[in-house]
């Protein structure tokens, strides 16, 4: 039996996603995909969970497609493989779209490799934390190609425009430290330390006020889609909305009681 390419567990309000193909560098195939789009559709919708998290199985995160395998469908199925070409990158940013609407936290933890869709998946994260001696590459125009996975979307409204065209026009390898200063990483951490690192920022997040935080992520991820007076008046529509949740009135409680805050997310 062929082992899963996504693994998917949910453990104290957490949602736990890892990419299983670590013997080759957790490459993405179109089960994996297939794996990916089921698990953040079920995670999206399971109200127990409360923040998610992305990571790979191995030593490393995902060295982007599954070169082999697109070189072997182009050279013997030639016609089939560039007639199915442009569903494969539906499919594939059908996964990126259920990560974007995610009401929750999700939290790309990166070690060792991340090139190609594996870079476009974690900048189509909301946060990013990886070990100080990851590496990073988008890598399509090594092997003749443009960008998936929304990385022309993202990359320049992360790094900037002209950023994202040296990222994207050279396909250079660069470090962790730089991922962390033009900000594709919020955090870099040892590697030892990955693991309880990533716990700890997905605990703090899952205890958090989640409804007003999936408000919070809806404003940002709009904010550059529309104008001022349009985002003020969704502004002044979505805070009275978290006014009204146990949570705020729990937070006000526990500021006035000085103690901490439990959190429902309702």
């Amino acid at each position: 039996m062929t082992e899963a390419h996504v693994l998917t567990e949910v453990k104290d309000g957490i949602g736990w996603i890892t990419l299983n193909r670590p013997a080759v560098l957790n490459a993405l195939s179109a089960q994996m995909t297939d794996g990916l789009i089921t698990a953040t559709r079920e995670l999206e919708r399971d109200a127990a969970v409360r923040c998610v998290v992305i990571r790979g199985a191995g030593t490393h995160f995902m060295a982007g497609g599954d070169i082999k395998g697109f070189h072997k469908s182009l050279t013997q199925e030639r016609e089939a493989h560039l007639a199915n070409f442009e569903m494969r990158v539906v499919r594939a940013h059908q996964l990126i779209y259920q990560l974007r609407r995610m009401p929750k936290p999700v939290v790309a933890s990166v070690q060792g490799a991340a090139a190609g869709f594996g870079l476009s998946l974690i900048l189509a994260c909301d946060l990013a934390m990886a070990t100080d001696d990851s590496f990073f590459t988008l890598a399509y125009r090594h092997i003749g190609l443009s960008a998936d996975g929304g990385a022309t979307y993202f990359l320049p409204r992360i790094v900037g425009e002209r950023r994202a065209l040296e990222i994207a026009l050279l396909g250079e390898r660069f470090t962790a430290q730089k991922a962390h200063e033009i900000g594709i990483l919020n955090w870099l951490v040892p590697k030892d330390k990955l693991a309880d690192e990533t716990l700890k920022l997905a605990r703090k997040l899952a205890d958090g006020p989640t409804f007003a935080l999936a408000k919070a992520k809806q404003l940002i991820r709009t904010s550059f889609d529309n104008s001022w007076d349009e985002h003020s008046h969704r502004e002044a529509e979505l805070l009275p909305a978290c006014a009204a949740t146990e949570d705020h009135l729990e937070g006000l409680n526990a500021f006035l009681e000085k103690r901490p805050a439990a959190f429902k997310g309702r």
